[in-house]
């Protein structure tokens, strides 16, 4: 599982001058570790859950969605919106990646905290619900992920 001091020099790391795909890529590649991370937290209900690895995803999550969703909306999107200006079906895309960023952000912020409450052994967590949580959570990310490698990312190398 990607640590909070990684994830932390990935963010401290992030280019703020110029687009680069190699930075994103490596963000791409923490989230998709941490999804999978989840994922295992989620298979280990209820029995056997890893007190640690919950206490580490939570103190992961806000800061790197929130992190590579800023870099998304700073350098990337705007980037694209210029290369592909009046480019009907790229605006609609960027536009539906932004509301799935908002709703991911909070949707990280709930999962925080039951990640926190796993984490410290609180025994009022729902296991059926946190599981539920997870799986939704990381599902949502991975297709986000998946749909920007497929195609935003393909417009950008094309705008190179």
């Amino acid at each position: 599982m990607t640590d909070y001091t990684g994830i932390a020099r990935l963010l401290s790391d992030r280019p703020t001058d110029a687009v680069s795909l190699e930075w994103l890529k490596r963000a791409h590649d923490a989230q998709l570790t941490l999804c999978a991370a989840l994922e295992e937290i989620a298979d280990s209900l209820p029995a056997n859950i890893n007190r640690q690895k919950c206490i580490y995803a939570a103190k992961s999550l806000i800061p790197l969605i929130n992190g590579i969703h800023r870099y998304e909306e700073e350098a990337l999107f705007p980037m694209l919106e210029i290369k592909g200006s009046g480019d009907e079906e790229l605006a609609e895309a960027i536009a539906r990646l932004k509301f799935e960023h908002v709703e991911d952000e909070c949707f990280a912020e709930e999962l925080t905290d039951t990640l926190t409450r796993l984490g410290i052994g609180d025994g009022t967590v729902n296991a059926e619900a946190a599981g539920y949580m997870l799986r939704g959570f990381f599902e949502s990310i991975r297709r986000h992920i998946a749909f920007e490698q497929q195609f935003m990312l393909r417009e950008t190398r094309l705008a190179s």
